[in-house]
């Protein structure tokens, strides 16, 4: 099976999995919308967006169905398939609605907005998507001050996706560290080689960099 991949969140996310699950994958750069690209992706993604894992039968797309798919393949309880489920399941639907989407917002007009030049940061989108960061956080912080993981005691793939965007927080500058349980277990996911450097090894262009 073959991963095409980019630095961007959610490519990140799907690499980082991968490589914490040993999954057997080759790993490949692709920009779908780079000029004279898109044909050659259409039909694995119709959306042109990364990731995509083509393997046997029809390619798959999404972050999340690539890793219950990797995950299964491996034999790994990083996707819950047991009793813990369902939980897992809230928290990757509740973060997605509410805590990865607040961080999304304030990580597009502070850092994609910026990097790709489309267009100037809004101080008024900046501001809304930081209330409802805060908002999430305080129900996130008080999850996890009473445990280590979202779900039991282990890491799942609920821990990853509500992390999508903190490994860029170079640039989006969320307000982690008024919330100690969650910076505690956000240092937990960094320990974590496969979390930490997704990209070690592999052919990868780095994002452009912040204008100065």
């Amino acid at each position: 099976m073959k991963l095409y991949f980019s630095r961007n969140p959610n490519p990140r996310l799907a690499v980082a999995a991968a490589r914490y699950l040993n999954a057997p994958v080759e790993f490949e750069y692709a920009s779908p919308r780079a000029p004279g690209q898109a044909e050659r992706y259409r039909s694995l993604n119709p959306n042109l967006l990364v990731p995509i894992l083509q393997g046997p039968g029809r390619a798959l797309w999404e972050a999340d169905a690539i890793v219950c798919r990797l995950s299964r393949d491996m034999r790994s309880d990083f996707w819950r398939t047991d009793d813990d489920e369902p939980e897992m399941i809230r928290w990757i639907s509740w973060g997605m609605q509410n805590f990865v989407k607040a961080c999304d917002i304030v990580h597009f007009e502070r850092g994609t907005k910026l990097r790709y030049g489309i267009g100037p940061l809004d101080p008024q989108q900046v501001q809304d998507g930081l209330r409802q960061f805060h908002r999430a956080a305080e129900v996130l912080e008080a999850e996890l001050s009473s445990r280590l993981w979202l779900v039991g005691d282990t890491l799942s793939f609920a821990d990853f996706r509500m992390g999508t965007f903190l490994p860029f927080n170079d640039a989006a500058l969320l307000p982690i560290d008024d919330y100690p349980s969650i910076r505690r277990w956000y240092r937990r996911l960094e320990d974590i080689d496969a979390w930490r450097d997704p990209f070690r090894g592999l052919e990868a262009p780095e994002l452009p960099p912040l204008p100065a």
